[in-house]
């Protein structure tokens, strides 16, 4: 463990990368090969290096924001850490317990929180859509994030910092995961029902996550995990969908020409807030959803 500690607090910007790159490349791979939904086939005119070319945009705007704000997150840890602020700092925990301790409340605060404050909030919420509308969910919908959206997660990131009292090898350590199995659990694939039940008493895996990209309420406001599934049993937000029932996309969104064009994406969350259509016979239902 103490070897594993050493390397996230000197690792180099290189590995950070390789991560990145690394986990988009093989699940790429993987999901071609063994593919949960041929979009080709399914949908006329898709282009997988065109959808993939969306996906990447985003994925780069993502990485320009949070490494533009990074000295942030730095300043947050180092400060925690001298003032002993944060959970992690009012206890002497044994190491493997300290790394267990923080990756949970890193993942609840900075990754579960906002993410269900974002399908809560109206105005967040035209924010966090841009991930939603995409209709062909594969392991490059992982990094799939307006901007603005970025800018309010790592808000949440630094809180949960601020909250755990986590060194910056820890955090480095939750974002190395938190990237790799975002990457996982969207990949275009289904595990074995064996498979699944193995590794979902641990992590999120794709047979969860992808219920949340079901297109309508009540289902999109379920499974908000991202890297730990027991958030979502704790607080009543776990629901089980066959992988052939599913249909991506956001009722409210549907067309390829708001989903599919960069330059629309950037602009959906200054439009008119879209009430979700597949609810709209049951009123009271949406007002509680949303």
């Amino acid at each position: 463990m103490e070897r594993l500690v050493d390397y996230f607090e000197h690792i180099p910007s290189l590995h950070r990368s390789l991560i990145l790159v690394g986990g988009i490349t093989l699940f790429w791979l993987i999901e071609s090969a063994v593919p949960l939904f041929d979009f080709a086939r399914r949908t006329l005119g898709y282009r997988k290096i065109h959808h993939a070319g969306i996906n990447l945009f985003f994925t780069l705007t993502t990485i320009v924001v949070n490494f533009a704000l990074a000295f942030i997150l730095l300043r947050t840890s180092d400060w925690a850490v001298q003032h002993q602020v944060g959970l992690l700092q009012w206890i002497q925990w044994p190491l493997w317990t300290e790394v267990l301790t923080g990756l949970l409340g890193m993942d609840l605060i900075g990754a579960w929180l906002p993410h269900w404050v974002q399908h809560k909030n109206k105005f967040l919420w035209r924010f966090h859509l841009i991930h939603h509308s995409d209709a062909y969910v594969d392991t490059t919908t992982a990094n799939r994030h307006h901007p603005g959206e970025s800018v309010i997660r790592f808000v949440f990131t630094t809180l949960a910092v601020l909250c755990m009292g986590a060194p910056m090898w820890l955090v480095f350590m939750y974002q190395a995961l938190s990237v790799m199995l975002s990457q996982f659990n969207h990949a275009n694939i289904e595990l074995p029902r064996w498979a699944d039940r193995l590794l979902g008493l641990f992590i999120v895996t794709p047979n969860m996550h992808h219920v949340h990209h079901h297109y309508v309420l009540p289902v999109t406001n379920t499974n908000y995990g991202n890297i730990f599934p027991y958030w979502d049993r704790l607080f009543g937000t776990y629901h089980e969908m066959a992988g052939k029932d599913l249909h991506y996309g956001i009722d409210t969104h549907p067309d390829p020409t708001e989903h599919s064009r960069i330059g629309n994406l950037l602009k959906i969350p200054f439009q008119r807030y879209r009430a979700p259509i597949g609810e709209k016979d049951r009123p009271e239902k949406v007002s509680q959803q949303m």
